[in-house]
């Protein structure tokens, strides 16, 4: 598990991506875990290092709204909260376009959430790999969430899968995580309430 300031490490990261590995950095809310969401096996090594169970997905990062809009059914609601709330704190899950493009958990289902970062280091790394990215707590699954390299440290360092680096930008401010609407029928539904604080209608 290697760190490196962020400025320093960027090459690197892109590369481990490419290879198929998982990169720690920091967002908006904690930092994050990205890997390849095109690449399975990226994927099944993020949930073993994060733990987390195969039947929930991790969302996807994008460079932006545009480029989300390539694989997801848009609607009128998330181009509503699109514009007033993205880039920033918030996860918007929509049904996959067919065919299914990304493989957000190692069992895939048809919808998506994704999140385009506002935060410098997430943004910088999303449009240098050039496809979309997970974006996902930093964590073991259930543990507190990391606001900070060393959180990560005492984490991981005793565990059998690690991130391969993390890209440290500093001690974060403990911040929610990110708000999650689902979309993908009639009546949105609101699963956590986080950071950006959405209308009651």
């Amino acid at each position: 598990m290697q760190i490196l300031p962020a400025a320093k490490g960027m090459e690197l990261a892109l590369k481990i991506l490419r290879s198929g590995g998982v990169v720690a950095h920091a967002t908006e809310t904690c930092y994050g875990f990205a890997c390849d969401l095109r690449n399975p096996d990226a994927v099944n090594k993020l949930f073993a290092i994060k733990q987390r169970p195969l039947d929930q997905p991790v969302s996807a990062l994008f460079v932006s709204v545009d480029d989300a809009k390539k694989y997801v059914e848009w609607n009128d609601e998330a181009q509503k909260l699109a514009d007033e709330y993205l880039p920033g704190p918030l996860t918007i899950i929509l049904k996959q376009k067919k065919p299914v493009l990304l493989i957000p958990c190692p069992l895939p289902g048809p919808t998506l959430g994704l999140r385009v970062s506002s935060h410098p280091v997430a943004t910088e790394l999303i449009e240098r790999f050039g496809s979309p990215l997970s974006t996902t707590s930093a964590n073991i699954h259930g543990k507190p969430n990391p606001y900070s390299a060393d959180d990560i440290v005492n984490q991981f360092n005793n565990q059998e899968f690690r991130p391969d680096l993390i890209l440290d930008s500093g001690k974060l401010l403990p911040t929610p995580p990110s708000t999650v609407i689902d979309l993908t029928r009639p009546e949105k539904n609101v699963l956590r309430k986080g950071s950006t604080e959405l209308p009651k209608k």
